[in-house]
């Protein structure tokens, strides 16, 4: 798919309240999801971007719909009464683990003519979705909407980012994300991805055969936390190692790490040439912005302004 410069980032997934577990045990709420996360990300670099799931309208999702207009997400057009989805976080060496409560919550409450009608509306750009919404049944869902979206002339993105525990059967919900990845232009999994989905061999030194079991997907990343991440870009890739921060924790990282990927495609910001010769440059610019995030308590991606000055 010919892809442009300039095109907006439609979202669809979760949006949620991480209840992050402090050393006395009580519980922080914290806003989070990774799609909820990444559309705030892109936004915060200056890109149009729209979050399309309902959003509860109980206290926790106005606090959502607020962060989304404050960071310049527009808003969705579709509201629920059923309640705000809540995990769980308990972060152990940095490293966060997560327990859901996501039946008759909101994000979910949504039909895929009203989201396929929204797309119908908007002028194609990119629509990226992943994470909990893959977990069958709620997968069907999505297959119809990314579908629909193709059809329509839009670039379909995707965050992996399994959620084993999640899944009530694994082996239903491996099957559902290996068919909905072959949906995807543009692809984003981790190392811990990629163990679940039995591609456990696969790591930064033959990231490349990544290709040939996502073969539709023009634009790959693989991020192995800690150890650094790699890009590809129709066959130019590079490999980058993670900033030295000081990390309070890495809720979030890969999410702000995806988003700015997709910002840098999608405006003309960054110095270069089209994407393919820059992509040294894109990586380089994601894993600054991630590792700023991971300086942060809970999801709070840099804008455009913070990662240039990191940068410089």
């Amino acid at each position: 798919m010919n892809v442009h410069l300039s095109m907006q980032v439609t979202v669809l997934g979760e949006a949620l309240m991480d209840c992050l577990q402090q050393a006395d045990g009580q519980l922080k709420p914290l806003q989070g999801g990774s799609p909820f996360n990444l559309a705030r990300a892109c936004a915060l670099q200056g890109v149009q971007t729209h979050y399309l799931n309902p959003l509860s309208n109980d206290a926790f999702g106005d606090a959502l719909k607020a962060s989304l207009e404050r960071d310049g997400v527009g808003l969705p057009q579709l509201t629920s009464k059923l309640p705000t989805s809540l995990a769980v976080v308990q972060v152990v060496n940095g490293q966060p683990s997560y327990g859901f409560y996501r039946e008759g919550i909101a994000d979910r409450d949504y039909a895929v003519q009203a989201i396929l009608s929204q797309l119908t509306d908007m002028t194609p750009g990119v629509l990226h979705t992943g994470s909990l919404l893959l977990i069958p049944p709620e997968h069907l869902k999505v297959l119809a909407v990314v579908q629909g979206a193709k059809a329509l002339g839009w670039t379909i993105s995707m965050d992996i980012n399994m959620r084993p525990s999640v899944a009530p059967d694994l082996p239903a919900y491996v099957h559902a994300v290996k068919l909905l990845s072959q949906e995807a232009d543009w692809l984003k999994a981790s190392d811990e991805d990629l163990a679940v989905l039995g591609f456990a061999s696969i790591n930064l030194a033959n990231a490349g055969a990544l290709s040939t079991h996502f073969p539709n997907a023009s634009r790959i990343a693989l991020t192995c936390g800690g150890d650094g991440a790699w890009l590809q870009v129709d066959k130019h890739a590079a490999q980058a190692s993670v900033p030295k921060v000081d990390v309070t924790d890495t809720v979030g990282a890969g999410d702000t790490f995806w988003g700015n990927c997709l910002a840098d495609w999608t405006t003309t910001h960054a110095p270069g040439g089209p994407a393919p010769e820059r992509v040294a440059y894109t990586l380089h610019r994601a894993m600054q912005a991630a590792a700023i995030n991971c300086t942060r308590l809970g999801c709070q991606p840099p804008n455009a302004a913070e990662l240039n000055n990191a940068l410089r």
